[in-house]
């Protein structure tokens, strides 16, 4: 048998399933970790070359939504609200 369409086929074997952290198709269920965020890894996967994937993924991205704001009033210097 060949590699091409015939042996494909035959594959009914899931080697990556949804990972509990990152929610990515990527946590290898023999090896037990995430080729995505490293899960069960206490720290989070992380390439210097992967600028956009950063992104996504940094602090601030997530459900914690005043961080969002945070990072906002940061670049503006923290300035005060105006109240009148």
């Amino acid at each position: 048998m060949t590699k091409g369409t015939p042996s494909q086929g035959k594959r009914h074997t899931r080697i990556h399933t949804a990972c509990p952290r990152c929610g990515k198709h990527s946590f290898h269920i023999q090896k037990h970790k995430c080729a995505s965020c490293s899960f069960p890894a206490r720290r989070m996967k992380k390439k210097n070359f992967l600028e956009k994937a950063l992104r996504r993924r940094t602090t601030g991205t997530g459900r914690r939504a005043h961080l969002k704001l945070v990072n906002r009033r940061f670049h503006n210097g923290f300035k005060p609200l105006k109240r009148e």
